[in-house]
């Protein structure tokens, strides 16, 4: 349950899922097994999350765009209220835990910083908009665009959210509505996990606002492989 910390507040939670395709060859062992879940997210055959919140709603995809269904409790059924989902290519929203801004990578600081003070390349000021829980954030993102980002820190240096059953289904479908997401440093999607219970920095949503966020971690490496130190945005 996403944002389970969130439930006895009455605040939106949800929950995610992916779904890869089985080897050919009979599991036999558990390391067989084992290499059918350990999968990257290009390997996603579907993926979606389902959000209970003044409506219950169901986002999938089976690799050909993005779908939302919205529950009618007097059907009892899903009904399609969202076909073919896009998040628009730019945003003026930005979703993160700033408790946690000064253990975050100074690329991501520096980013942050930017938006809230109308520099970066729009000129528009962000607004923040920060639920706490992964589904309602990366779907009000994927409704209105922007950027959601739960980075790296100094306490959770490879992030906190689990590749596998959270950062790679959702990375799937804002890929398939137009959108981007990355770690900073590679796609999302490319990421193969060593384990079940894999972390990773997550940043998706918008796809300019995301190239943009990763421009800033492209500085840096520039700035570090050139020998350069100090503020590179």
């Amino acid at each position: 349950m996403d944002g389970s910390s969130n439930i006895d507040a009455g605040i939106p939670v949800g929950t995610i899922f992916g779904i890869f395709q089985q080897s050919q060859e009979k599991q036999v062992d558990e390391s067989l097994m084992l290499n059918d879940v350990l999968q990257p997210g290009k390997n996603l055959v579907a993926a979606g999350y389902c959000l209970y919140s003044s409506a219950t709603t169901l986002v999938f995809t089976l690799g050909d765009g993005t779908h939302g269904f919205t529950l009618d409790e007097s059907l009892g059924e899903f009904v399609l209220t969202h076909p073919n989902m896009k998040i628009p290519d730019r945003g003026q929203i930005y979703s993160a835990n700033e408790g946690n801004r000064y253990q975050w990578d100074e690329p991501m600081r520096e980013y942050i910083s930017d938006l809230q003070q109308g520099k970066g390349q729009t000129g528009q000021k962000y607004s923040a908009r920060y639920v706490g829980s992964m589904v309602a954030d990366c779907h009000r993102t994927l409704q209105y665009g922007g950027i959601f980002a739960y980075p790296a820190d100094k306490t959770n240096v490879n992030g906190k959210l689990r590749l596998l059953y959270e950062a790679a289904p959702i990375a799937f479908l804002m890929e398939q509505a137009g959108g981007r997401a990355t770690t900073g440093t590679a796609d999302i999607m490319d990421v193969v996990p060593k384990n079940v219970h894999e972390r990773v920095p997550c940043i998706l949503g918008s796809k300019d606002d995301v190239e943009e966020f990763k421009s800033y971690y492209d500085q840096q490496k520039r700035h570090k492989d050139s020998g350069n130190i100090g503020t590179f945005a």
